[in-house]
């Protein structure tokens, strides 16, 4: 791809797509193995739904506790934890379980956390996409890059750029379809299945900025911004979106929507 952009200054039809097919081959693997990992949650999440609010609730916590306190320290161990690039997307993690542990403390905690947790559930695993994404960029753009090839790390930006629009579109779309009986695959009580209803317009706008925030996170760290993009991580979810979250939902009392929407920041 190098050496065809060396000798031609603009980018072909051609060359395009062949980097298109390129960033998903490298892509997909990572899909189905994060996939499989995060299946595993949503599987135990829609038994334990059927049990009733309570089981939801509290099972939500569990999980919530144990990935801020056992899976993320393992991962730290993968990563390093000295490296930026870790940082920058623990921070958004650790955010997640964050609102669910406070959700508890909100009138009917029981329908808020499980309502909450489903949503969380969802976009979590379905964020894996552009996160693979994102990171097949990064791989990409960091060669380009390191080779000395501009217009090939260019390229990887276009051909991932075009990826996570396609899958926001057709996801946030699926979704958006399927709103009524969504909530039926987690819970058989009409008061949560109707909550899920009423969040899913949030959600897929949330799968929406998710998709380019995936992605485009991928790209700043093929780029070498891994400290920039933990900076603004931090300061997006812990100063603005978090303490905007609690106002909203504890002292306005507007329940867990308005933590979902704090998401969205």
């Amino acid at each position: 791809m190098e050496k065809v952009l060396l000798e031609k200054d603009s980018i072909t039809w051609g060359v395009f797509v062949q980097e298109v097919k390129d960033v998903g081959f490298l892509a997909l693997p990572m899909i189905s193995v994060t996939l499989s990992q995060y299946f595993l949650q949503i599987i135990s999440m829609m038994m334990v739904g059927h049990l009733g609010k309570l089981a939801l609730s509290s099972t939500a916590i569990a999980i919530s506790l144990c990935a801020v306190s056992g899976f993320s320290p393992l991962s730290t161990m993968v990563f390093n934890f000295v490296s930026y690039g870790f940082v920058h997307f623990s921070l958004e993690w650790w955010s997640f379980e964050l609102l669910v542990f406070l959700s508890g403390l909100l009138p009917n905690p029981q329908l808020e956390t499980s309502v909450l947790s489903i949503c969380l559930s969802i976009i979590s695993t379905i964020y894996t996409i552009p996160e693979a994404t994102g990171s097949a960029a990064s791989a990409r753009v960091s060669n380009a890059l390191g080779a000395g090839y501009p217009q090939a790390a260019r390229l990887s930006v276009y051909a991932a750029m075009t990826l996570a629009v396609s899958e926001a579109i057709l996801v946030s779309s699926t979704i958006f379809a399927s709103r009524r009986i969504l909530g039926y695959i987690f819970s058989n009580e009409q008061d949560v299945v109707d909550y899920v209803t009423d969040m899913v317009p949030l959600m897929s706008i949330s799968v929406i900025m998710d998709s380019l925030h995936g992605t485009l996170s991928g790209i700043a760290r093929g780029c070498g911004w891994q400290k920039l993009g933990a900076y603004v991580n931090l300061g997006a979810y812990y100063v603005f979106g978090i303490p905007i979250a609690i106002i909203l939902g504890f002292w306005q009392l507007r329940r867990g929507k308005e933590y979902f929407k704090e998401i969205l920041q």
